[in-house]
């Protein structure tokens, strides 16, 4: 047996679930953010390769969300940057708009337009932010709904939809938008237990097929699934990182082994 005592520690490395990753896509580079006097993301630093599955765990109130959502700037920071595809993000105007339809994003509730039908929610955007062809975007948004599988409720409103399949028509919309990078706040906190697995597979779907996403959630089993790198924040702080296999199994943090023992044993 080696002396592990004389070899060195090479570090935790990225699981490789999807093949070979690319260049940066995502970086975040001291960022910081406070709501008042709260501190919520305390000089944040995390890049996220072309091609790689992020998973954000933590407590509720570590700043998870808010993080998610600093980078299409639904929420600004106070200081640090953010660089999307070699690109700072913009503050405003035009230029921010444009980058932020390279960012696609899945909220927590379905925020689909009630009075428009599902094939319409997916159309809209790339029609008037993008300009697309009416026939192209139903085309492809046809595609999308089969890919999400509700290819068969696109005549539907989206309150004729169950909870799951409204967030499927939103990830359709979202990559209908031919997004560069997928985030999701998380997708199946408001769905009822039957219908988690049927988004999950989704997502699960799209990191095979190599899409880059940074994901916020407490699903352990997609993380483990579908994860090249689980994240654990705390009090605004990211405490460690790892690969889903080092991390589930050896966490190096008390905060990270409590949070795991809370969680894992329920």
């Amino acid at each position: 047996m080696a002396d592990l005592a004389t070899e060195p520690d090479p570090g935790p490395e990225p699981a490789p679930a999807h093949g070979e990753l690319g260049p940066p896509l995502v970086e975040l580079r001291g960022v910081d953010k406070h709501f008042g006097a709260l501190h919520v993301l305390k000089h944040i630093d995390l890049t996220v390769a072309r091609g790689e599955v992020v998973v954000i765990i933590g407590p509720s109130g570590s700043g998870k969300s808010t993080l998610c959502r600093t980078i299409n700037r639904l929420e600004t920071i106070d200081s640090g940057s953010i660089v999307i595809d070699g690109r700072e993000l913009p503050e405003e105007g035009r230029e921010l708009a444009r980058l932020r339809a390279e960012v696609g994003m899945v909220f927590q509730s379905f925020n689909l337009f009630a009075h428009r039908t599902v094939l319409e929610n997916v159309t809209l955007g790339p029609i008037k932010a993008k300009g697309v062809k009416k026939s192209d975007a139903v085309a492809r948004a046809r595609e999308l709904l089969d890919r999400v599988g509700v290819g068969n409720q696109a005549a539907k409103l989206p309150a004729q939809l169950s909870g799951g399949q409204q967030q499927r028509v939103a990830i359709a919309r979202a990559l209908a938008m031919g997004p560069k990078v997928m985030l999701f706040d998380e997708p199946t906190s408001a769905l009822d237990p039957e219908m988690i697995n049927e988004v999950l597979d989704v997502m699960v779907g799209l990191a095979r097929d190599g899409m880059t996403m940074l994901v916020v959630t407490h699903e352990m089993g997609f993380a483990r699934r579908a994860a090249n790198r689980v994240v654990f924040m705390d009090a605004g702080e990211i405490v460690e990182q790892a690969d889903p296999e080092t991390f589930f199994t050896a966490p190096r943090s008390e905060r990270a082994r409590d949070f795991l023992s809370k969680i894992l044993t329920h």
